[in-house]
């Protein structure tokens, strides 16, 4: 075995994804502890003075505690090489999130356990499910009160519509949580809430059969867990890797990322239970990522991640071979011959400058505003282009005014750049030109991030006036139909998109198939590929 094909086989390249405050930050950073990437976890909500978390970076997620745009962490536990995708939680963010699961192999999924399936959660699910990627699913704050375990998998299956497979299982919750039961080894792994932050927990395996065992728990919690277990051992679904791996079967865990319980048995068996990176499709057929050719496509780009430097930071996701930054690559949409400057692996807003990187690898290269968001680099003398990310539908949208008339050259550089990036879309009149402009995202507070980031790095004042439309359509035949005939309903905008592609905007969703119906042959979409 070659050593570049053993570097790529240590690899794991997973998404967190989860609801608002269910503690996915909390999560990623015991992560990184146990990799030794960090040595102390910082809390991300706190005093001013408190430490940031590490994913946490851009000014306005510092002022609101939320994570804004997705950060890439990589670190080493045992003989793996993880990347940790850190999607942001806030549910107005999911446009970035949805782009973040295109790179990823494998999502773990964080619920609240007091809380269950919140709606977020069902959005970010049904990306991994189109992608067919495994999930795994860890229930969180078992040291608060929690609802009813078999409850909270029911719920599970039912909104997301996965199968579950208990991996663990909790004992009590809340003032009464003892710990977490393994169903493989049949030992009680007993919690004790002295572990914040540090990395030697006081977690002791005690077999169920084993006498100890009635020191840590009451007889009546004994009785109920061999009654669960026994229900368990019938009702829920076997353990198959093979259902795993094509993401209809979800092992769920059970613990406390905030004490630090049940992080690293959850992080081992994930390890075992995750692939190196998978092939990916392109539209010369499935590219296997042990090529030795090197090929990445761009599924994020980020402007002014550091304030000193006005600088554009495309993000890659190796999909075959080597990188080595010495080489040339083929950037296939600018049809042209390139090396790639200042490629860098990031840790947050910490980089570091890399010299050779692998498949299932992240990596930033500058951007001097050639690479678009699904633009594919190869090794020279390959043409091939994996599959477009597609751009999802916004949800709410805003005409953008200028304060100042002046400084419309910036405001249009500033606008451009951010949507570039895909945190919002910009439109504009049907046959009209730029003068009007209207913003689309898929949550509000990117409307707040729109107006920071223009003020902030442009220097630019807008107003923004909240339109009513609620859904938008891309027309899928626009060859085939005449866009300016369209015989639409009375609260229906026709707008195009930065690309030129016509769109249609609607106030009600009935309007969406009355338009239908009154145009033949007209074919709309929710999201467009192109």
């Amino acid at each position: 075995m070659s050593q570049y094909t053993k570097e790529i086989e240590k690899r794991r390249t997973f998404a967190i994804i989860s609801h608002p405050d269910a503690g996915k930050t909390t999560l990623t950073e015991k992560f990184l502890l146990y990799g030794g990437a960090i040595n102390l976890a910082g809390s991300v909500k706190g005093k001013a003075t408190a430490r940031h978390a590490v994913s946490d970076w851009m000014e306005i997620e510092k002022e609101r505690g939320i994570s804004v745009t997705s950060s890439v962490l990589q670190f080493h536990y045992d003989d793996y090489c993880i990347n940790i995708l850190d999607t942001p939680g806030h549910q107005d963010f999911s446009e970035d999130t949805y782009r973040t699961l295109m790179a990823a192999d494998s999502a773990v999924m964080v619920i609240d356990g007091s809380k269950g399936v919140e709606a977020q959660t069902r959005k970010l699910f049904k990306v991994c499910v189109m992608r067919h990627i495994p999930i795994f699913t860890f229930i969180n704050k078992m040291d608060r009160d929690a609802n009813d375990t078999f409850e909270l998998l029911d719920e599970i299956e039912k909104e997301l519509g996965i199968a579950t497979c208990p991996i663990n299982w909790p004992i009590g919750s809340g003032k009464n949580f003892r710990g977490v039961y393994d169903r493989n080894t049949r030992k009680v792994l007993t919690f004790s809430d002295t572990q914040k932050g540090t990395k030697e927990g006081v977690e002791e395996e005690i077999s169920v059969d084993d006498s100890r065992l009635d020191e840590v728990i009451s007889q009546e919690q004994k009785e109920q867990l061999l009654e669960e277990i026994e229900l368990l051992d019938g009702a829920s679904a076997e353990f198959d890797q093979e259902q795993v791996s094509q993401g209809k079967l979800s092992p769920v865990f059970f613990g406390s990322a905030l004490t630090n319980f049940g992080v690293e048995t959850f992080l081992k068996h994930f390890l075992k239970m995750t692939t190196s990176p998978l092939p990916r499709l392109a539209d010369c057929g499935v590219v296997d990522p042990m090529e030795e050719d090197f090929s990445a496509f761009v599924f994020k780009i980020q402007a002014n991640m550091n304030k000193n430097h006005r600088d554009r930071i495309a993000f890659m996701r190796i999909c075959s071979g080597k990188f080595e930054a010495s080489r040339e690559v083929y950037h296939v949409q600018g049809e042209k011959k390139m090396r790639l400057s200042q490629p860098q692996q990031l840790m947050a807003q910490d980089r570091h400058v890399v010299e050779e990187a692998y498949a299932g690898d992240i990596i930033g290269v500058f951007d001097p505003g050639i690479f678009s968001i699904g633009d594919t680099v190869c090794a020279p003398g390959k043409k091939f282009a994996y599959e477009g990310i597609p751009t999802f539908a916004p949800e709410h949208f805003a005409r953008v005014r200028q304060m100042d008339t002046m400084k419309r050259k910036q405001f249009v550089k500033g606008i451009n750049q951010i949507a570039q990036e895909g945190a919002i879309q910009i439109f504009q009149e049907f046959n009209t030109g730029m003068e009007e402009i209207i913003v689309g995202v898929v949550g509000v507070l990117q409307f707040d991030v729109l107006k920071y980031r223009l003020k902030n790095e442009y220097n630019v004042e807008i107003l923004l006036e909240n339109l009513p439309y609620e859904h938008i359509r891309w027309i899928e035949n626009k060859d085939e139909v005449d866009v300016r005939r369209l015989t639409g309903t009375s609260d229906m905008k026709k707008v195009t998109d930065l690309k030129g592609n016509p769109l249609l905007l609607f106030i009600n969703s009935w309007s969406v198939g009355m338009t239908l119906d009154r145009n033949e042959g007209l074919v709309l979409s929710e999201f467009s590929r192109n």
